[in-house]
């Protein structure tokens, strides 16, 4: 599936200006209930032999769903650790490249701040999202439910832009300020008024995987 330039840094290659292959994960930030064990889409030929570190557990659920959070954080940090590393040397370079695909799950609300976080980074510095991206799935448990029941919109987006100030070539100011929702009425008169991520989040929203 393309991917659109302005997301281009949702998509991780080596230096090789093709690949041959394509990797597409569809992730949450905040998945806890079961969901389908296909947000792994493996787009390569059989030739393509990626680390078993890749593949799902040996003995899944019954039912055709994982559940989660466990999982798609190991999955990803494992990737971010142990795959990502490798692919500019051999026998990966120039055949593998990685598409991240931000999966929102609207029954955690704080699972859509998370992605607007990182879609704010994603606008204001591309080569930083795949490192903000492990640091929010380190500390993905900050903004669970319960770590985020007692605080408006606003202050958790405070904490999220803080944490993206941890990642080199982050400006924790720059972020908060795409996620900062205001008070006031559009010019319009509209008061679901958004943020400046509201119309990147609704482009990623309609790119199913």
């Amino acid at each position: 599936m393309a991917l659109a330039p302005k997301f281009s840094g949702q998509a991780y290659t080596d230096v090789s200006p093709k690949t041959t292959h394509t990797l597409e994960l569809c992730q949450s930030f905040l998945p806890s209930f079961p969901i389908p064990i296909t947000p792994i889409n493996i787009r390569t030929s059989p030739r393509l032999r990626l680390p078993r570190t890749l593949h799902p557990p040996k003995n899944p659920p019954p039912s055709p769903s994982l559940t989660l959070p466990q999982f798609s954080s190991k999955m990803f940090l494992t990737l971010s650790t142990s795959i990502l590393p490798t692919l500019p040397r051999k026998p990966y370079l120039g055949k593998l490249r990685i598409l991240f695909r931000q999966q929102i799950q609207p029954w955690h609300p704080s699972s859509t701040l998370c992605h607007e976080a990182a879609a704010a980074v994603l606008r204001l510095a591309p080569a930083a999202f795949y490192p903000f991206s492990h640091t929010l799935f380190e500390h993905q448990t900050e903004f669970f439910d319960v770590n985020v029941v007692n605080e408006t919109r606003n202050q958790t987006y405070r904490r999220l832009a803080k944490l993206a100030g941890t990642v080199e070539g982050v400006e924790e100011e720059r972020v908060y300020g795409l996620l900062e929702v205001g008070d006031q009425p559009g010019e319009d008169g509209g008061l679901n008024v958004g943020n400046g991520v509201t119309d990147d989040v609704k482009l990623m929203v309609k790119v199913r995987c």
